[in-house]
């Protein structure tokens, strides 16, 4: 079976991230950050719902007993998409008014890691990384970072895996990760990508151990080993993908989100912003830990 790339919600998403894999309700949950909506896929029907938040979301994981745990403009929330209640845990950031959070996830603990950048205007290296615990407590583990991206971790937890997508960096870095007290280990460069057409975006793990990653304006999506050689090289119709995610009955789905923000201009990309399936893989993804506050 060949490999296919099939668009399957058009949404025209001006920055869509975020792609998070539901296997008990069986749908993909994805985010539009600049416009504050979050959309629930459902590869059964096709319907893509979608809920406004109302603030930029940068990334978002299923919570244990229902609903959603957000990074949003203004900090952390619950919400539940099903009634649109909302509450707010913190703001870690309220200091910094130009910040937003970007990307994220749950650990196999199921604590959920969020990253911040500065918001518009001139780039500064002011991101952090922050861990929000199942009792709601939360921990900023390390700061300086131009735009925090690519949170992933490795099937037994044990090492964790991040990006600086800015162009003056472009790196995926990995770091051990003590799964007993959540405090990754000093950080490692896993691969500098500035010989590649794409910067580092999101990513995620599949089961057999490598991390994936979105090569945003490189056309492409990117397989790397443990030991960060590229083995895999993908090419796909929107020139800005942003984070793959495994989904599907049998994980065996690779989804990633786009955005139609600064694109080249003389190269038609009509899907750019949508939400997009890849097939015939014949690689299968690993579950999505939810969060357990």
């Amino acid at each position: 079976m060949s490999i296919q790339i099939t668009c399957v919600a058009p949404t025209r998403s001006l920055i869509g991230e975020g792609a998070v894999w539901d296997d008990r309700d069986q749908c993909l949950w994805w985010v539009d950050i600049a416009a504050g909506l979050i959309h629930r896929f459902d590869p059964e029907t096709g319907d893509n719902a979608t809920h406004d938040f109302g603030e930029p979301v940068g990334c978002l994981a299923v919570r244990e007993q229902g609903g959603l745990v957000l990074a949003a403009k203004s900090g952390f929330w619950f919400y539940d998409p099903d009634t649109d209640a909302r509450t707010h845990i913190a703001d870690p950031e309220a200091h910094l008014p130009d910040n937003r959070f970007n990307d994220g996830g749950t650990d196999l603990q199921g604590r959920f890691w969020a990253g911040s950048m500065k918001d518009g205007g001139d780039p500064e290296a002011r991101g952090t990384f922050y861990r929000l615990d199942p009792d709601c407590s939360i921990t900023a583990w390390k700061d300086g970072f131009w735009t925090t991206n690519g949170l992933a971790f490795s099937v037994d937890g044990r090492r964790m895996y991040w990006s600086d997508s800015n162009p003056r960096v472009r790196t995926i870095y990995t770091a051990e990760y003590d799964t007993t007290t959540g405090t990754p280990g000093p950080p490692q460069v896993f691969l500098d990508t500035r010989d590649m057409p794409g910067r580092p975006d999101g990513g995620t793990v599949d089961a057999e151990g490598h991390y994936w990653q979105a090569g945003i304006e490189g056309w492409q999506l990117y397989r790397i080993s443990p030991a960060g050689e590229v083995v895999q090289t993908i090419e796909v119709p929107v020139e800005k993908p942003t984070k793959p995610q495994f989904g599907g009955r049998d994980l065996n789905t690779l989804y990633f989100t786009s955005l139609s923000l600064g694109l080249t201009e003389g190269q038609p990309q009509p899907e750019a912003g949508s939400l997009f399936a890849v097939t015939g893989l014949r690689i299968r993804g690993t579950r999505q830990a939810r969060f357990r506050g």
